[in-house]
């Protein structure tokens, strides 16, 4: 089973539950803990090869996807008990939280998607290239570290990228390459997900400095009823982090509020 951690509420019945991205695990969350746990009851789980979950007695070997690590986090919820629960996902955790909605609908009330992966476009497609290209043959920090700065390229977004670069260490360079070949279907099925409503409200928090995946979520907010975006001025692609008392106050009002319009602040 995936190591998660667990922050109870006796106060609340409502459950939130914080899923990172590819090379991170839970602590990019630390920022939220203490804000959310006043509110909420908190689950923070660490993904395959990531963080605690790095020891998991997973089969080596056996290529992953982004249905079996969404079923993987739903053994977490029964085994906790959590019937329902609020999901917030961050970089390609947006993606899984997604994939959860649509194979688990029952399980997802609301979705928080930070710096959400919603459509590829010619930048992203050339780097996902240039990484299946290189990655047997050069060293996965180097690659990660690469594509860490062209996503969070300013001197703002440095202590993103610090955070970032720094769990990434503790993955192994086979689970980098079992992670990485998830990209290989992934136009496809962000396409699939762009064209289905799961019917669930979204809020959408992106930095207007997240270059590269800003405009394709403008673009389907537009689209579908039931999604709200949130842009945050001067910030990057990893808002909880970078803007965290903003993003800690929105994400609480859009959840303490799903049936009313959303306020959004921006700094």
């Amino acid at each position: 089973m995936l190591y998660h951690k667990i922050y109870p509420n006796q106060d609340s019945s409502e459950w939130v539950v914080f899923i990172h991205g590819a090379g991170g695990s839970s602590v990019v969350w630390y920022k939220q803990i203490q804000t959310y746990a006043r509110h909420f009851n908190l689950l923070l789980i660490d993904l395959h090869g990531h963080g605690k979950s790095a020891k998991e007695n997973s089969k080596a070997g056996t290529p992953y996807s982004f249905e079996n690590i969404a079923l993987d986090i739903v053994k977490v919820l029964d085994y906790r008990g959590i019937a329902k629960a609020h999901f917030v996902g961050v970089s390609m955790g947006t993606i899984i939280v997604r994939q959860l909605a649509e194979v688990k609908k029952e399980y997802v009330k609301s979705m928080i998607l930070v710096g959400a992966i919603t459509k590829l476009n010619f930048k992203s497609r050339f780097l996902v290239r240039l990484g299946r290209s290189f990655h047997k043959v050069i060293p996965y920090m180097w690659l990660y570290k690469v594509f860490a700065f062209i996503i969070m390229p300013l001197e703002q977004h440095e202590e993103s990228r610090n955070v970032f670069i720094r769990e990434a260490r503790k993955l192994a360079r086979h689970e980098f390459i079992r992670w990485f070949k998830l990209t290989h279907r992934l136009t496809a099925k962000l396409q699939r997900m762009e064209n289905e409503d799961p019917g669930i409200p979204i809020l959408y928090v992106m930095g207007e400095q997240d270059y590269i995946l800003l405009e394709p979520v403008k673009d389907l907010v537009k689209k579908y009823k039931g999604r709200s975006l949130a842009v945050i001025e001067k910030c990057g692609h990893v808002v909880n982090i970078e803007k965290a008392e903003i993003f800690n106050q929105l994400s609480i009002d859009f959840l303490n509020n799903l049936n009313e319009p959303l306020m959004v602040r921006k700094d």
